[in-house]
């Protein structure tokens, strides 16, 4: 977001189009975002605490869904953490959203797919 300002923002509005961002949510979003998924890392201090999606990475200490489900989004989803317990995170992260329905699944197809 350091590089998106109100002048960029009237620019692309005036030219049809719409301007989404995805934010760690350490600092607040300029007006006249049309839409914003905030996706915080453990251990840091939200700022923005509104949006329309919060995603969380699943497991991650310090960002346990929790934490965050009382916060002002039109949608909670949790994507399974990455790396070699990609199949169990994934497994866990299902469990969760079926023990919790506030929360949605989200997967990085490409990855499923095995595309890079």
């Amino acid at each position: 977001m350091l590089q998106l300002d109100a002048e960029a923002l009237d620019a692309l509005h005036a030219e049809g189009f719409e301007v989404a961002i995805e934010t760690n949510g350490t600092r607040p979003a300029p007006d006249g975002i049309d839409w914003i998924c905030v996706s915080p890392k453990a251990g840091t201090e939200l700022v923005l605490i509104s949006g329309n999606d919060l995603k969380l990475v699943y497991p991650q200490v310090g960002a346990e869904p929790e934490r965050f489900e009382d916060l002002d989004f039109a949608r909670f989803m949790l994507q399974p953490m990455d790396g070699p317990d990609l199949v169990a995170n994934t497994q866990a992260a299902v469990e969760y959203c079926l023990e919790h329905p506030q929360w949605h699944l989200s997967v990085q197809t490409h990855k499923t797919l095995g595309i890079r």
